[in-house]
């Protein structure tokens, strides 16, 4: 446990017994959201997520559960995540959390609502290709953790 946080908090992720440099988890996650708003890929929003989850789960790539201080005691919303996990491991979906809600709104929202919506955020599938080498990075970093029984991991987004 040691090793893996000292990689975590050094920017590096685990291959096997080895501790690999690489571009930091949170940058990869920066990237591919950015991506995929551009390309209008993202879904924001817990029951927006829960619809699209629901309507056609293979085109969902990606998740991110994002809380902070303010919504820890939100039991409806704790009851959520757990359903959206839970969906999420039955249909192989990459997932993360992120513990500043406030700065992944910033990523993703353009819109008042989804600033304060943005619990759940959902990069779905590129058209025609997985060509995405952040959200690459972010399949492998999800793979990595769950060798490791960190089936949830958590990533820091960068400042800016």
């Amino acid at each position: 446990k040691l090793k893996k946080k000292v990689a975590q908090e050094n920017g590096n992720h685990l291959t096997g017994d080895k501790c690999c440099i690489s571009s930091s988890p949170g940058k990869s996650l920066k990237e591919a959201l950015l991506c995929a708003q551009s390309e209008a890929r993202l879904t924001v929003g817990v029951y927006e997520s829960a619809k699209i989850m629901t309507d056609d789960p293979d085109s969902v790539s990606f998740c991110v559960l994002a809380t902070d201080e303010e919504f820890e005691c939100d039991i409806a919303l704790q009851i959520h995540f757990t359903l959206i996990q839970s969906f999420c491991f039955d249909n192989d979906i990459s997932i993360v959390r992120v513990s500043d809600m406030q700065r992944l709104a910033g990523i993703v929202g353009d819109k008042a609502e989804q600033l304060e919506d943005a619990h759940c955020v959902l990069i779905t599938v590129p058209n025609g290709s997985w060509e995405d080498p952040a959200l690459e990075k972010l399949h492998l970093f999800c793979e990595e953790s769950r060798r490791l029984n960190d089936w949830v991991p958590e990533i820091s987004l960068p400042e800016r």
